[in-house]
């Protein structure tokens, strides 16, 4: 229970506050190193966090590598503001939610390639595996001013790793619960103007039955997943630089059907992923007060997916053949992004940016979907304040033209204050947001209704972040509120639906919502350089998340009004450091209408890593420490505890050694 996290949080709080004042192990503010991360994805220029004015929050490939997870959904379960649901094992889809909002409400971007559904919306977080991840920025609240549709909840942007020093090589090998082996490599480096960096590992479990054991079900669906990554660039005279960047993963997985009229154990049934995703970035200062960034980008993607041979409904064991309208299907869609943006720094307080982006998505299947089209043209300003390293602000405004719906218009305002003297930072914003309707909104047959017109957003929100203890202590907290119009849905019309569907339904803009709530989050060091405690921290996070449909008056389908996350972090000595995470997930309702209701679960995972040389590292993860029973989707089943164990291995390149 979330009672639990309360009296965990105060307990270990009040064990260690007398380290932060008393005695002679207190460490002094020399001691502490205090590092103030770099945020792009909130103003697309490099700001300190310290002047960021929006909520943000950033996972570096450390805090990734340390909890030797396997997918960056795994992380951001433990992100601020997030929900994120997987329907089943590995594999499973995976989708994320931000303060309220449906999953094809945010926004994800990889390497500058925007890779939600051309279909869908969402984009699946099941396949993308940490490996040459250098960093995860996400940023909470309405972001259609700087990044276009799709992005009224937030927006997450995952950067590959770039290669520094000399030329590196390392491997590493897994095993563990449900036959799970991982394996992969990864060389890295720099020599003269060229840096690289390239990943390939592979990923293969037994897995867990997708529809929950406990249910019934009795056939495991194996999961299967290849995965390359690369990054080169190429230093260039006047300072500019060359990226280009490519991942490409294949995700196979054995599918159950979790129908709430079965569910079914499905026998032979698959969905396969191949997904592409090619990016380049020329940067180039034009002169001492313009620079310029161009990015091109393509995300395509390949669905396959087969419904088997038979399936065994779990409630009543009787087998059935799969229904007639059930047929195989490929699925393929296709997304394209170039843009342009300027920067010019006015004065040593105001930088201007103004840029243009052309989008294009196509998506196509084999039940109907002949390829269509989907494009846009945008372009966007925004102005950028800094009064004294004390006084933040931003303005900006965007305008999108769709060969489908028309235009869109958004805005964005953001302000914050740091008083230096407290270390306190007060910020605030105010958004206006759109999601464009999706190829299966405009055309999916006896679906589609091309009058669909996008879904719009207000966001609100204001926040105070707190440093204490000479940089030992971070407190962050905060209210947020947004309202969402024209949202897509089923429309059961059969006046309006007559020309799109013969069923009497299609899409169309059917409700109102809004959501509402407050953040938390405390980050404290509370040891370090003491016998047996090289470093003990804490951090924490919660949310309280109110959502209400306006046209029903009932809460939004899966979100919960609870959640809330806790890691310890324990490095006794240099070369042993061990991580505890805690997650809560409160109530909620499955569907729609406060249909479904599904109780709330509590998760612990543990990780330790022990490092024998400079070379060589030995790891354990335990998930779901305490074997807790839950279901994040009803039906689907989660895996009990499961414990993984490994090694790494890293060695010097004997070429251009010594080459920074």
């Amino acid at each position: 229970m979330f009672h639990h996290f309360v009296i965990i949080f105060f307990l270990l709080y009040i064990l260690f506050f007398p380290a932060f004042s008393f005695g002679e192990s207190d460490t002094t503010a020399s001691d502490v190193q205090v590092l103030d991360p770099v945020i792009v994805s909130a103003t697309k220029t490099p700001v300190p966090l310290r002047q960021v004015t929006s909520a943000v929050e950033v996972w570096t490939e450390e805090d990734l590598q340390q909890r030797q997870i396997k997918t960056v959904g795994e992380a951001l379960r433990l992100s601020q503001g997030a929900a994120v649901f997987q329907n089943g094992g590995p594999g499973g889809s995976t989708t994320v939610r931000i303060r309220g909002g449906s999953s094809n409400q945010t926004l994800v971007l990889i390497d500058g390639a925007i890779v939600n559904s051309s279909t869908l919306g969402s984009f699946n977080f099941a396949h993308l595996t940490i490996d040459n991840i250098e960093k995860v920025e996400i940023v909470r609240g309405a972001q259609s001013t700087l990044w276009g549709a799709d992005a009224l909840g937030g927006v997450i942007n995952i950067t590959t790793k770039r290669g520094k020093g000399s030329p590196k090589a390392g491997a590493f090998f897994e095993y563990g619960s449900f036959n799970t082996l991982r394996e992969g490599g990864h060389v890295s480096g720099s020599k003269g103007p060229f840096d690289f960096s390239f990943a390939l590992s592979r990923w293969d479990t037994t897995g867990i039955s997708a529809v929950n054991d406990r249910r019934g079900a009795n056939e495991r669906d194996a999961y299967r997943n290849w995965q390359a990554s690369s990054r080169l660039g190429v230093a260039l005279p006047s300072e500019g630089r060359l990226d280009f960047n490519f991942r490409w993963w294949n995700g196979s997985r054995d599918i159950d059907n979790g129908s709430r009229f079965g569910p079914y154990d499905v026998f032979n049934a698959k969905s396969q992923s191949k997904q592409f995703i090619f990016s380049g970035t020329y940067q180039q200062p034009l002169t001492d007060w313009w620079d310029h960034v161009l990015t091109l980008s393509r995300a395509q993607e390949t669905g396959l997916y087969d419904p088997g041979t038979s399936r065994r409904n779990v409630s009543t064991g009787a087998v059935e053949p799969i229904p007639s309208w059930d047929t195989p299907n490929e699925i393929r869609v296709l997304a394209n992004r170039i843009e342009s943006q300027h920067d010019f720094r006015l004065n040593q307080y105001v930088i201007v940016t103004a840029g243009y982006q052309f989008r294009e998505q196509l998506g196509e299947n084999e039940s109907g979907i002949s390829e269509k089209i989907l494009s846009s043209h945008a372009g966007f300003g925004q102005m950028q304040l800094n009064l004294f390293d004390r006084f933040f602000a931003t303005a900006g405004v965007r305008h999108d033209s769709y060969n489908t719906f028309g235009d869109a218009t958004t805005y964005r305002i953001t302000g914050g204050y740091l008083v230096k003297e407290t270390n306190t930072k007060i910020r605030g914003s105010y958004a206006t947001g759109f999601r464009a309707p999706t190829i299966n909104d405009l055309f999916w047959p006896n679906y589609g209704n091309p009058n669909v017109q996008p879904e719009k957003s207000q966001s609100f929100d204001v926040g105070v972040d707190q440093t204490l203890l000479a940089g030992r202590m971070t407190i962050s907290g905060g209210y947020f509120w947004n309202r969402y119009r024209n949202l897509i849905g089923v429309l059961y019309d059969e006046t309006i639906c007559a020309p799109f569907s013969s069923f009497g339904s299609c899409a169309g803009n059917v409700a109102s919502a809004k959501s509402q709530g407050w953040e938390g989050q405390v980050n404290i060091v509370m040891l370090q350089e003491q016998p047996w405690v090289k470093r003990l921290e804490l951090k924490g996070q919660y949310t309280a998340t109110l959502t209400r449909d306006l046209m029903t008056n009932t809460r939004a389908p899966r979100w919960p009004v609870d959640q809330a996350s806790l890691s310890l972090y324990y490095q006794p000595i240099d070369s042993l450091n061990m991580i505890l995470d805690f997650r809560y997930v409160g109530a909620r309702f499955n569907r729609s209408m406060d249909r479904d209701r599904m109780g709330s679960f509590e998760v612990v995972n543990l990780s330790a890593n022990y490092n024998f040389s400079d070379r060589f590292q030995a790891y354990v993860r335990v998930d779901n420490l305490f074997d807790e029973a839950y279901e994040e989707i009803l039906n689907y089943g989660t895996p009990g505890r499961s414990v993984f164990g490994g090694i790494r291995a890293n060695f010097d390149l004997p070429f251009g050694a010594g080459v920074k």
